[in-house]
C-alpha cells in the first residue's frame, strides 16, 4: 500500500504535503509525515513495526497505551512547577479508533506525534549534553517509578538478563562445531573467552541482587542511548525520551549503565585502535549529577550501591553478545565485514577494563551525590 494511502487511514487533520524516510534506526521503518491547512502545519512519524524484532506488535502498541495514560498527567501536573516543557510521544488513532492499522500484507503501522523543536545527537557533545542527558534518564525514571510491572507486557523476554546471555554464550560454543573453529582460529578470539571467564561469576550479580529481594523490578526503557534522548533545539535542556518499543519490567541500573557505555566512550562501538576506547570520567560526573536530580527521590540505599556494578555489568554484557554473535557466524548483529563483531567486542571488553580500572573513582563520585 502506497504511504500516503497508509496515512488516510490515521486521524490527522490537514492536506498531506510529504512523507519521507526518516531518522537512522535500524528496527522499525520510519517515516516523517507533513500535514498542513490555512492555519498550521503537524508533523508525525509513520513507521512499520518490524515483526522480526517484534513478534507481537500489539504487545508494545498496549504498553505504549499504557506508558502514556500513566504518563501525560504527571506531566500535565507538574509543567507549572518545572524549569522546563517535558515532552512524550502520544498514538495518533486510526479513523476507526484503534491504536494501529493492519495493511493487506498483514505488516502493522503506526502514527504517533513528533517531538517538536529537538535534536537526537549520536555522541555526547560534551559535560552540558551529558547532563542533560543524565536528566531526561533520571526523569524517565521518576515518571515511570509508580508504573506497575505488572500492567505491561515484556515485549522482548530475556532482554538485558545477563545470565541468559552467558547461557547463549555457552550454548554456541558446546553446541556449534564451526564456533569452535573460530574460536581457535582466532588468538584474539582466545583472549576473549579468557575474559569472559575471568568475569563468569560477575555476570549474575544484579539478578542475585533482584532475586533475594535487594533491587526491586521496576519499569526500564531498555535501550537509552544517547541518540534516544531529545535535546530542545532551543533551550539546551533535555526534553524527552523516544523509542519505546523496549519500556519493560526490569532493573533500571541496566539503563543506568547502558546510558553511560554510550555516552562515555567517544570512540564508539566499531574503533579500530583500542587506545582510543577509554571511559571518560568527566562525562560520567556531568551525567549522574544531571540524572540524581531527578531519580533521587526514589532510589534506595539498595540502588545505590549496585549502580557502579550496572555500568560495568552492561559494558561486559554488551561485549558478550557481540562476541557470541560472531562465534555463531554474526546472526543477529548487522555487520558490513566478517570480523566486525569480533572488534566490536574487543572495544566492549577494553571499555570494561577502562571502568574497572576507574572503579575507586566512579564509586566515590556516586557517593558524593
Amino acid at each position: 500500500m502506497e504511504l500516503s494511502l497508509l496515512m488516510r487511514q490515521f486521524a490527522v487533520s490537514g492536506r498531506l504535503v510529504t512523507i519521507n524516510p526518516t531518522g537512522n534506526g535500524n528496527v522499525n521503518d520510519t517515516f516523517l509525515a507533513i500535514f498542513r491547512n490555512t492555519f498550521a502545519e503537524e508533523q508525525v512519524i509513520l513507521q512499520r513495526v518490524n515483526r522480526n524484532v517484534f513478534p507481537r506488535p500489539e504487545a508494545i502498541m498496549h504498553n505504549l497505551r499504557q506508558l502514556t495514560a500513566h504518563v501525560h498527567p504527571k506531566l500535565e501536573a507538574e509543567a507549572d512547577e518545572s524549569d522546563r516543557v517535558w515532552q512524550m510521544p502520544r498514538i495518533v488513532p486510526t479513523r476507526e479508533g484503534g491504536d494501529f492499522f493492519v495493511d493487506e500484507g498483514g505488516d502493522v503501522w503506526r502514527v504517533i506525534t513528533k517531538v517538536a523543536s529537538a535534536t537526537a545527537f549520536d555522541e555526547a557533545q560534551g559535560a552540558e549534553h551529558a547532563a542533560e542527558c543524565g536528566a531526561v534518564l533520571g526523569h524517565f525514571h521518576w515518571l515511570v517509578s509508580d508504573l506497575a510491572p505488572a500492567t505491561m507486557i515484556d515485549p522482548l523476554p530475556g532482554f538485558h538478563i545477563t545470565p541468559g546471555y552467558l547461557a547463549k554464550y555457552d550454548a554456541t560454543l558446546s553446541g556449534n562445531a564451526l564456533a569452535n573453529e573460530r574460536l581457535n582460529a582466532s588468538m584474539e578470539a582466545r583472549r576473549m573467552a579468557k575474559f569472559v571467564e575471568e568475569r563468569r561469576g560477575f555476570a549474575a550479580t544484579l539478578q542475585a541482587a533482584l532475586n533475594t529481594g535487594e533491587l526491586t523490578l521496576r519499569m526500564m526503557h531498555g535501550d537509552p542511548k544517547v541518540n534516544n534522548i531529545m535535546i530542545d533545539d532551543y533551550t539546551g535542556k533535555g526534553t524527552a525520551m523516544i523509542d519505546l518499543d523496549t519500556v519493560s519490567p526490569g532493573l533500571i541500573h541496566y539503563d543506568f549503565g547502558d546510558a553511560l557505555r554510550s555516552i562515555c566512550n567517544h570512540a564508539g562501538e566499531d574503533e579500530q585502535n583500542l587506545s582510543k576506547v577509554v571511559f571518560d570520567l568527566d562525562l560520567c560526573a556531568a551525567f549522574c549529577k544531571g540524572y540524581m536530580a531527578h531519580a533521587r527521590g526514589f532510589l534506595t540505599e539498595a540502588d545505590r550501591r549496585y549502580l557502579f556494578d550496572s555500568i560495568r555489568l552492561i559494558t561486559f554484557e554488551l561485549g558478550l553478545r557481540f562476541f557470541q554473535d560472531y562465534l555463531a557466524g554474526s546472526v543477529y548483529f548487522k555487520i558490513r565485514h566478517p570480523e566486525q563483531n569480533l572488534n566490536r567486542a574487543r572495544v566492549q571488553f577494553r571499555l570494561c577494563e577502562s571502568i574497572e580500572a576507574r572503579e575507586r573513582a566512579i564509586r566515590d563520585l556516586l557517593a558524593g551525590l
